[in-house]
């Protein structure tokens, strides 16, 4: 997955560093500073990294973490929605719960999801974050498979608040440890690859669902056996992740030279790799820094379509008039759809380094869906099926606000505050998008497919004038008198604080 564009004299640089006769000072309080610059000062030299060894290196990296990255992503999106899958197997009726507590289900999730996210962001920072990662996996694993026995009303709300509290530990993890290991232009992709489980997460719902719906038994249910299989086997990749992840580069299975190259070459982001001191005036920043709000609207606008269409696809497709089994092979496309538009906006951020122009390409085809689902006639089933397939590529925007996250944001106390901070305006739109489905507007649900046409274009207009107000800071930036710090890259200063910082597109 190395990037093929990259010249001999970008790897060169990105070994040596910044030259020396332009710094006008250096990093000395090193206990402060990013935890890579205390390695580095005490690490010595290592051989110049070559082209070759950079790929070598990127691909190591790549098959260390990005298979792990993967399906902690999968699994959580897989186990998040298989009350969706559950609720076309008979859950509603075995459980006896109405319409208006299933659509509940979905809004306790986020709102417990959205309440621990500062505390998960705390721990992350204090605490070695794979571990912290792999424990959550774990312990999610194990609500996933005691939904399994749950037979009324009370025992799945008692499922899906803590369903919430362990799964909210996973994005936020998961950008932390990209922005740990790769570079700006790197990241899109990367972020992509891990965000491609809720893709696969998707397809291999819709097949889990389908092949379960086979099951005949006079004791279980066959939607109690499906979150039975599934959270065993979420536990048993939380127990990979807390053995095999690696928490930092400087404590990974590298070797030394390798973990010295895989720390120097991150030099160009800016933005650190860790750093374990809490920062109160790095959160202040972060509340106060007008791009922050930015993402934070645009990240609930754009979710409100995605918590819709994430809870209620297969309600949706059953509505159009198809029954079970066939519902649940026809979501099937829209995990290929979610697949394709992530790989190919990901890739095209990374390559040409503009977050901004794709997130907007990805709203289109989503006001378009919107679009057919809400004033299409309803005979036109095939019509209002494109039209819900069109809407998955909402939720391809994630991972590129993900990224711009992770590149846009220096000092990681900052980082784990705008990572909570952008959590829960997913969780805030995720909250809302459920909430436009009501039992009053069933079977259409008009209101909440014309909502779908509204936030998609709200994140549009937002995003356009983000990058304009980045535009806008590059240039002030550019304007100021030159000058460079030593080692000023891991000194755990904020993009704010840090004037050579450039933000990305």
């Amino acid at each position: 997955m190395s990037d093929p564009s990259m010249k001999e004299k970008d790897v060169e640089a990105s070994i040596r560093g910044p030259s020396p006769d332009l710094a006008v000072g250096e990093v000395k309080d090193v206990r402060n500073a990013d935890a890579a610059l205390a390695f580095l000062r005490h690490e010595g030299t290592v051989r110049e990294m070559t082209p070759q060894d950079h790929k070598k290196l990127v691909r190591k990296i790549d098959l260390m973490i990005m298979p792990i990255m993967w399906g902690c992503y999968f699994f959580q999106y897989l186990d998040k929605t298989l009350i969706n899958y559950a609720n076309v197997m008979g859950l509603q009726e075995d459980a006896h719960i109405t319409k208006a507590q299933f659509s509940n289900l979905a809004l306790i999730f986020y709102v417990s999801y959205l309440a621990f996210e500062f505390p998960h962001g705390y721990g992350m920072q204090r605490l070695p974050t794979a571990k912290y990662l792999g424990a959550m996996v774990f312990f999610w694993g194990t609500i996933v498979a005691s939904t399994s026995a749950c037979k009324n009303w009370g025992a799945l709300v008692t499922t899906r608040v803590l369903l919430g509290v362990f799964e909210s530990a996973v994005a936020p993890s998961l950008i932390l440890i990209t922005g740990m290991w790769y570079k700006a232009n790197e990241q899109p992709l990367r972020t992509g690859i891990w965000y491609l489980g809720t893709g696969t997460g998707t397809v291999v719902g819709s097949l889990i669902s389908y092949g379960f719906q086979h099951y005949k038994s006079s004791t279980f249910t066959s939607w109690q056996i499906m979150f039975l299989v599934v959270g065993l086997m979420t536990c048993c990749h939380g127990l990979v992740v807390m053995l095999i992840l690696p928490d930092n580069p400087m404590k990974s299975r590298l070797t030394h030279d390798e973990k010295v190259w895989a720390i120097e070459r991150l030099r160009e982001n800016q933005t650190g790799i860790e750093n374990k001191h809490f920062k109160p005036a790095q959160v202040f920043e972060c509340l106060t820094d007008p791009q922050t709000w930015m993402l934070c609207l645009i990240t609930i606008a754009s979710n409100v379509p995605n918590g819709a269409v994430s809870s209620f696809q297969a309600t949706l497709i059953k509505g159009f008039g198809y029954d079970s089994k066939t519902t649940a092979l026809l979501q099937i496309p829209s995990g290929f759809i979610s697949i394709i538009a992530i790989l190919i906006a990901t890739y095209l951020a990374g390559r040409f380094s503009q977050r901004a122009w794709n997130l907007i390409a990805l709203l289109v085809p989503g006001i378009m869906g919107g679009c057919l689902l809400a004033f299409l006639p309803d005979e036109n089933k095939i019509g209002k099926l494109i039209g819900n397939y069109l809407t998955n590529c909402i939720g391809a925007t994630l991972p590129l606000l993900y990224s711009w996250v992770s590149s846009n944001i220096a000092g990681h106390s900052k980082k784990v505050t705008m990572n909570a901070l952008l959590l829960m305006s997913f969780c805030i739109g995720n909250i809302i998008g459920p909430l436009t489905f009501t039992a009053e507007s069933a079977p259409e649900y008009v209101p909440a497919k014309i909502s779908i046409v509204v936030t998609c274009t709200v994140a549009a207009v937002l995003t356009i004038a983000l990058r304009m107000y980045y535009v806008w800071e590059n240039k002030r930036r550019d304007a100021l008198p030159d000058g460079h710090k030593a080692d000023v890259e891991f000194s755990d200063l904020t993009d704010r604080k840090n004037k050579e910082f450039r933000y990305r597109l």
